[in-house]
Parts: structure tokens; sequence; C-alpha cells
């Protein structure tokens, strides 16, 4: 596993990771040179302006995850896009959670994958932005406790136990790194900002399990499907072992911004697009296989409504 990024809690919320625009396979093998030149300059413009931002679209993600991981998922889901649509789809890393969300509202990124509650505060904070899509695991997500074996605590059911230890969330924002669990500590009768020293917030999945590994917090938050993924690839530190699983609810998700879906007529290609991905065809395949997915369903921002509530309960949703 790469070498996660130290704790933090936050970033200055509305900075992109710079990254040279991403042109899909399409634009670059459809024809000539100058065609090409002209996919990079944008419609008509010199090749400083970059591309007519009314003629592609800009893609984004919260950062959950190592930086690589990420870069490529979204920029095998930019490629998919870009086919499908026939217009140029570009991945925007962002710095942190708020960033995604700004970018979102200010219309520089017009689809983000986001997490329940960021994507809340995205559509609550964007009049007309329309949930899109999310995979099939989505509909019922879960969070796993984590804890250092040295603490000696074993696994079971009851969240107790981790008031002694010292914990850290991921982002401050984070569904499954820090909402759902906050949630479901207090539902069990544990103070979710009592830990001793106070809760720690890295950043990240990837991160949480580092410091939990490291000794550094006892005890961490993550995601279900990074926690599994890990695992499976032999990614996670011994040390580090599963101590309770939370129950289900909704999670990660599309979401379209109101530009960008009056420039597209509307969600439902977008929809149709995710939705239409079968793991029978090769190309779709490599992008269920990458999202942890068997497939992507309609979704619809009743959804989430359980996460407003909560959002709004634990005051990360004004």
């Amino acid at each position: 596993m790469s070498t996660a990024p130290a704790a933090r809690s936050g970033g200055p919320g509305n900075e992109l990771v710079p990254l040279l625009p991403r042109i899909s396979r399409r634009t670059l093998l459809a024809g000539t040179g100058a065609a090409v030149v002209a996919a990079l300059a944008g419609c008509g413009g010199s090749s400083s302006a970059g591309p007519d931002p009314a003629r592609q679209l800009r893609i984004g993600a919260i950062p959950d995850q190592d930086p690589e991981v990420l870069q490529r998922l979204h920029a095998t889901v930019a490629d998919s896009l870009a086919d499908a649509l026939g217009i140029p789809v570009e991945y925007r890393p962002v710095t942190d959670y708020a960033a995604a969300v700004s970018l979102f509202r200010t219309g520089d990124l017009d689809l983000v994958w986001f997490g329940g509650l960021t994507g809340v505060q995205a559509r609550l904070q964007t009049p007309g932005a329309v949930p899109v899509a999310q995979r099939d695991i989505d509909a019922d997500f879960h969070s796993v406790f984590v804890v250092n074996s040295s603490t000696g605590v074993t696994p079971a059911d009851d969240l107790r136990p981790l008031a002694d230890l010292r914990f850290t969330y991921g982002s401050q924002t984070s569904t499954s790194g820090r909402l759902m669990p906050a949630y479901f500590l207090r539902e069990a009768g544990v103070d979710p900002e009592g830990f001793p020293g106070g809760p720690g917030f890295s950043g990240s999945h990837d991160s949480t399990l580092a410091l939990v590994a490291s000794g550094t917090y006892q005890a961490g938050a993550v995601n279900e499907q990074v926690w599994l993924a890990r695992s499976a690839a032999g990614e996670v530190d011994p040390a580090v072992v599963a101590y309770a699983r939370t129950p289900g609810y909704h999670d990660y998700h599309w979401l379209l911004g109101p530009r960008a879906a009056e420039r597209l007529g509307g969600p439902d290609r977008l929809t149709a697009h995710f939705t239409g991905l079968s793991p029978d065809r090769p190309a779709d395949a490599i992008v269920l296989d990458l999202f942890g997915a068997g497939a992507f369903i309609p979704t619809e921002a009743a959804n989430y409504r359980r996460i407003e509530e909560i959002g709004r309960d634990l005051g990360l949703v004004s």
C-alpha cells in the first residue's frame, strides 16, 4: 500500500489539484492532428485557452482514497463517458471534500462522485442539481470500526469499549468515515466527540488505516468497500483488525450540476449510461470493477433524506 498522507483536518476548500486536461481516446483517435489541437484548445480558441466548457464535461470526486487510486478510477470513467456522449470529458482532482462541494456549487465541476453527506451539502447549495445514479452497493452501504490489535479489544457488537480508545474518523464530512459512525456510536451510548484527546480526522479511509496501524490512533472508522478491497489485496497491516460493522445506509452517488444538466438536456443520458454498464462488456466491466460494483442503479434525492436529517442533528448540514 502506498504511503498515506499525514492526518489533516481539512484544506482551503476551494482548490483543484493541478492536472493536464484528459481528452478521451475517441477525441485523440477521431481525426487529424488539427482535430486534436482543436479538442485541446476548445472551440476555435488558442491552444492556451483550454476546451470550451460548453462542449465538455468536467467530472470530480471526493478525495476519499489515495490520489493514485482515484486517478485510475476516474480517468477510466472519463474515457467511458466521453465515448458514450461524444464530447471531451475531463477528470479534475480536488484537494478535499469541501473543495468538491464548493467547485460543484460554482459550476467548475459538472458531475461529481459524492458521498451521501457531501452530496446532500452540494445539492442544498446548488439549486437544480440532480442525483444521477448510485452503485448497487450504495443502497445498503456500511462502515467498519477498526482497532489496533495491541488494544486487546476483540470483535463485538457492543461499541462502548471504543469510548476509551484514541479514535480517528476520516474526513470531517465523510458519510462512511465520520457521519454514520458518529451516529451509530451515539446510538450505542458513546459520545462521538468524547474520545481521549478528542477524535482525529485523518482525511481519507486509507489514512485512517495507516494511522491505526501505526498506533497513532488505536481505533477508527472506514468505509466497508475500502476495508474489503485493501484486505483482499493484502494491503492492510496485520495490526489492524475489524471490530464491528454498522447497519446499512444510502451513500455514494453521482450528482449532476444544473448548468451541465441544461447542456445535456437533463440527466437521462447520464443515468442511461451508468445503469447500462454491463459486466458482460469488457470495457464496462473495468469501470464496474474499479468501483467495486456489480451495477449502477437509478437514485433520487429522497434516498438521502436520512443522511440529511442526521447531518442536521450533528451540525454538519445547515
